[in-house]
C-alpha cells in the first residue's frame, strides 16, 4: 500500500469518519435537547401539581378540624340512628365551601357522605363524640377532580385524574384518548392517536386511604419539529466542511509525497553503509529543518558507532572491577544476588540464576534469581549438568523457540586442581535471546563467577570465626562469654515484660576423680556426653553453655523456679541413665550431676547466678545427684569432700 493511499485512509479515519460521527451526535443532541426540554417542563408541571395536591390536602385537614370542633355536629354524632349528622355535615359543607364531606366509624361504616364523589386531595381527623364512644373519622376535600385537572391544563399540558381503574377527570379532548388514559404509565412517553406525549405523574392518598393518581401529559410535537430543522442545518454545515477538508488534504498529500521520496532515497543509501548521503534542502520550513538534521545525523553516526565500541570496552572493564569488590561482602544471599545481576548485565542477558551447595556432597539449590526463567529452565539444567561433568564453562540452547535462546553456565569456586568431573561449590547460569556467547563473554562470566566464589569463601571464614568466638570447642555449647551476653539479654527482657527468668546450673559429680582415675581424655568424653544430654533436654529457645570447668548452665526464659526444677530433674535423670564406655576398653563408666535452680523477675542477673550457684552448692554438700531450688528449705549437709567435687 503506497503512502498516498495510506494518507487518504488516514484522512478518512481522522477527518471524515469523526466529522460524520460528530454530525450524527450533534443531530442527536439537538433532538435529545428538545425532548429533554419538554420532559423537564412536563416534570415541572407535575411537581407543581403535586405541591397543589399537598396544599389542598392540608386545606382539607384544616377543614376537617373545623368540622370536628362544631358542637352541633358533635351532638348529632352522639345520637346515632338519626339523620341529623348528615344534615349538619351538608350544612357545614355548604357554609365552608367544601366539595365533599364524609363521616366513617372505626368499623368502616359510612355515617354520612355528602358532596361530589369526584372530590380529591382530602384531609382527615379523628373525633370522639363522647368519652365512651368509638372515634369517628371526618374527611373533607375542597376541590373536585375536574376542577383540579382544568387548573393543571395550560399551554399544551393535559391532566388525567384516576382513582383505581376509574378516570375521575381528563382534559384530553378525543374520546379514545380519554379512555386510554386509564392505561397510561406513571412516567415515560406515550402515543395517543398519533400524538406523542411526555408523561409524569404522582399518587396521593385520598378518601378512605384509597390512592388517587394524577398524570400530567405534555405534547412533544413542536419539540420534534424544531429538532428536525436543527438536524438539517447541522448536516448541511458538515457536508460543506468535508468538501473543503478534502480539497486541502489532496494538496497537502502531493507536497508530502514528493518530500518523503527524497528522504526515503537518502535513508536507503545510509542503510547500505554510505554515510556521505545527503538530502537536498530547500527553504526553511519543518521539512528543510528535518533535512538538515538528517544530514547532520549521517555525518555523526559513524563517530557515534566508534564511541559505542569504546564504551563497551570500558563497561566490560568496569564490570570486572565491580566483581573484585564481591570479596568484601559478608552477606551470602546479597552476594549471590548482586553477582548474578552483574553477570546478567555484563553479557546483556535477560535472566539468570545462581545455585549453591549447602554441603560439599549436597545437591545444587537455587540461591538467587534474576528475571523470568520461563522457557529457559531445560537449557539451564543441561548447561549446569555439563559444568558438573566436565568443569569450566558450558553452553546450551533452548529448543522450540522462534528466537534463539542460548544459555551460558560457569562454576563458582571449582576445585583447585580443576580436573574434569570435579564438583563446584555452585554454578551461575545466564540466558538471553540473541547471538551465541562469544569467547570474551565466556571468559568474563568465568572471571566474575570465580570472584563470587572467593567472596563465598570469605563469608564462610567470617561465619566460622564468629561461631568459634562464642562456642566452647570441647562441648559445642556456648562459651562463658556468650552465656553472659544471653543472660544479660534475657534478664533485660524479663524486666521489661515482667516475666520470670529461670537459671539452671549443673556440676558433674566427682569429675576430678574421673580425670585422676581414667585420664583427662576420658574426662573430655564425660563432658561432651553430659553436654549432649543438656542440649537434648533444653528447649529450642534456650541456649545451654559451659560455665567453666565441669560446670554447665542454661538461662530459661519465661520460666519460674518450678519449671526450672522440672527441666533440671529431666537433665539429671537422663545423665544418671548414661552408660559411657571407657577409653581403655575395660568396662563402662556411670556419672551423675548435681543441679541448682533459681528464678527471678527483677532482672538482676548477678543475683540470679548467685542464687542458683548457692543452690548448686547445697546440692553438692547434701549428697550430690540431686536438684536443689534456691527457695527450698535447708537440707542436711554431708561431710565435705572437696577433692571429689
Amino acid at each position: 500500500m503506497s503512502f498516498r493511499v495510506r494518507l487518504t485512509l488516514f484522512f478518512v479515519l481522522i477527518v471524515v469518519v469523526p466529522m460524520i460521527a460528530l454530525g450524527v451526535v450533534v443531530a442527536r443532541l439537538l433532538s435529545t435537547s428538545e425532548h429533554a426540554k419538554v420532559v423537564a417542563q412536563n416534570r415541572a408541571s407535575a411537581a407543581a401539581a403535586l405541591a397543589d395536591f399537598h396544599r389542598l390536602a392540608q386545606d382539607g385537614t384544616r377543614a376537617a378540624r373545623t368540622l370536628a370542633g362544631d358542637p352541633a355536629l358533635s351532638a348529632a354524632l352522639r345520637t346515632p340512628g338519626t339523620r341529623d349528622d348528615t344534615a349538619r355535615a351538608r350544612a357545614l359543607a355548604a357554609q365552608i365551601g367544601l366539595a365533599r364531606v364524609r363521616l366513617t366509624s372505626t368499623t368502616g361504616a359510612v355515617l354520612a357522605d355528602v358532596g361530589d364523589p369526584g372530590a380529591i386531595a382530602g384531609g382527615a381527623v379523628r373525633l370522639r363524640p363522647a368519652a365512651a364512644a368509638a372515634p369517628i373519622t371526618i374527611e373533607t376535600a375542597d376541590l373536585t377532580a375536574a376542577r383540579f385537572a382544568a387548573t393543571i391544563s395550560v399551554h399544551g399540558v393535559h391532566a388525567v385524574v384516576e382513582r383505581g381503574p376509574r378516570v375521575l377527570a381528563s382534559t384530553l379532548s378525543h374520546p379514545f384518548a380519554a379512555a386510554a388514559a386509564a392505561r397510561l404509565p406513571a412516567h415515560g412517553t406515550v402515543t395517543l392517536r398519533g400524538v406523542d406525549y411526555a408523561v409524569s405523574g404522582f399518587t396521593g392518598h385520598d378518601f378512605g386511604g384509597r390512592p388517587t393518581t394524577v398524570l400530567v401529559l405534555t405534547d412533544t410535537s413542536a419539540a420534534a419539529s424544531a429538532a428536525a430543522h436543527g438536524e438539517w442545518i447541522a448536516f448541511g454545515l458538515l457536508a460543506l466542511f468535508l468538501l473543503l477538508a478534502f480539497a486541502g488534504a489532496l494538496l497537502i498529500s502531493r507536497q508530502l509525497h514528493g518530500q518523503l521520496e527524497r528522504f526515503l532515497a537518502a535513508a536507503k543509501r545510509i542503510g547500505g553503509g554510505d554515510f556521505s548521503a545527503t538530502i537536498p534542502v530547500e527553504g526553511d520550513d519543518e521539512f528543510a529543518q528535518l533535512g538538515r538534521e538528517f544530514n547532520r545525523m549521517s555525518a555523526e553516526l559513524e563517530q557515534r558507532l566508534d564511541e559505542l565500541a569504546d564504551e563497551r570496552v570500558r563497561l566490560r572493564e568496569s564490570i570486572q572491577r565491580a566483581g573484585a569488590t564481591f570479596a568484601a561482602n559478608l552477606d551470602r544471599a546479597a552476594l549471590l544476588e548482586i553477582g548474578t545481576q552483574t553477570i546478567v548485565d555484563a553479557v546483556e542477558a535477560q535472566c539468570g540464576r545462581a545455585t549453591i551447595r549447602a554441603a560439599a556432597a549436597g545437591p545444587l539449590l537455587e540461591a538467587a534469581r534474576v528475571g523470568d526463567l520461563a522457557g529457559a529452565e531445560e537449557a539451564i539444567l543441561a548447561a549446569e549438568a555439563d559444568v558438573c561433568r566436565h568443569g569450566g564453562t558450558a553452553t546450551a540452547a533452548a529448543r522450540g523457540h522462534a528466537e534463539a535462546l542460548v544459555v551460558l553456565a560457569a562454576p563458582i569456586a571449582p576445585d583447585e586442581d580443576g580436573t574434569p568431573g570435579s564438583q563446584p561449590r555452585g554454578i551461575v547460569s545466564v540466558a538471553r535471546r540473541g547471538p551465541p556467547f562469544t569467547d570474551p563473554e565466556r571468559e568474563l562470566v568465568a572471571s566474575l563467577a570465580r570472584q563470587a566464589g572467593i567472596s563465598l569463601e570469605n563469608v564462610d571464614l567470617h561465619e566460622q570465626v564468629k561461631r568459634q568466638a562464642v562456642t566452647d570447642e570441647l562441648t559445642g555449647l556456648s562459651n562463658h562469654g556468650r552465656f553472659q551476653q544471653v543472660l544479660a539479654a534475657e534478664a533485660a527482657a524479663s524486666r521489661r515484660f515482667d516475666q520470670p527468668l529461670g537459671l539452671l546450673m549443673l556440676d558433674i559429680d566427682n569429675f576430678k576423680r574421673v580425670n585422676d582415675t581414667y585420664g583427662h581424655q576420658q574426662g573430655d568424653v564425660v563432658l561432651r556426653e553430659v553436654a549432649a544430654v543438656l542440649r537434648d533436654c533444653s528447649r529450642e529457645v534456650d541456649e545451654p553453655a559451659r560455665y567453666g570447668g565441669e560446670e554447665l548452665a542454661v538461662a530459661l526464659q519465661q520460666t519460674d523456679v518450678a519449671g526450672a526444677e522440672a527441666i533440671a530433674e529431666r537433665v539429671r535423670t537422663a545423665v544418671e541413665a548414661l552408660t559411657l564406655g571407657r577409653l581403655d576398653g575395660d568396662g563402662t563408666l556411670r556419672v551423675t550431676v548435681s543441679c541448682g535452680v533459681a528464678a527471678s523477675a527483677d532482672g538482676d542477673p548477678i543475683a540470679l547466678v548467685a542464687a542458683a550457684d548457692a543452690a548448686l552448692y547445697v546440692a553438692k554438700r547434701s549428697g550430690k545427684n540431686r536438684t536443689v531450688r534456691a527457695d527450698a528449705p535447708p537440707l542436711a549437709v554431708a561431710p565435705a569432700d572437696d577433692a571429689a567435687r
